[in-house]
């Protein structure tokens, strides 16, 4: 689930560019709420022999998701419920992936570690990992900084888990953006 208001901060296009997002890849985003803000454009620069997985926990996500999906004809979007929090739960195959993204999702979560593990599992060797939380810059919307997720808490349990940090960035005023790849 994104924080809607979130969605407008982030120029998804620009980030998805910045990590390198291109022809016939295979992607996720990880918790993708139901605006399509990653996803739609992630599966107009896949193309239609690329794949893009919308993955959410709440089914009314996912419809959102699918409805924009048919209305841009985008066929190399498909939704996938399940629970990121559940190590292996995911319907990817493991290690399929190109890139996987986890986008106002770590906040929100009681166990992020799981869904690091779990982006880890999808992941092929060499895939890139895109992670953008909330930063502690204040701001009248987003978590309160008692729910954020601190940036070197990220970084710690990525790295422990297997992934080398590529580099830090900020995606937006109020979000710090990391990318990792797999090991």
């Amino acid at each position: 689930m994104h924080a809607h208001k979130g969605n407008n901060l982030l120029n998804a296009k620009e980030i998805l560019a910045e990590v390198g997002v291109r022809k016939d890849m295979h992607v996720a985003d990880l918790g993708c709420g139901g605006s399509g803000h990653f996803v739609i454009p992630a599966a107009k620069m896949v193309g239609e022999h690329g794949v893009v997985y919308a993955v959410d926990i709440l089914q009314k996500a996912l419809e959102s998701v699918q409805g924009k999906a048919r209305g841009e004809r985008l066929g190399q979007l498909h939704t996938i419920w399940a629970d990121i929090e559940s190590f292996g739960a995911t319907p990817i195959a493991e290690k399929s992936l190109d890139q996987a993204y986890l986008i106002n999702v770590l906040f929100q979560s009681i166990n992020y570690a799981a869904i690091i593990g779990e982006a880890y599992l999808l992941l092929q060797k060499g895939g890139l990992l895109l992670v953008i939380d909330w930063d502690s810059t204040p701001s009248p919307f987003g978590p309160t900084s008692d729910q954020q997720v601190r940036q070197q808490d990220v970084e710690d349990r990525a790295m422990a888990t297997g992934f080398v940090l590529r580099k830090r960035f900020k995606p937006g005023k109020y979000h710090f953006g990391l990318i990792f790849i797999k090991k």
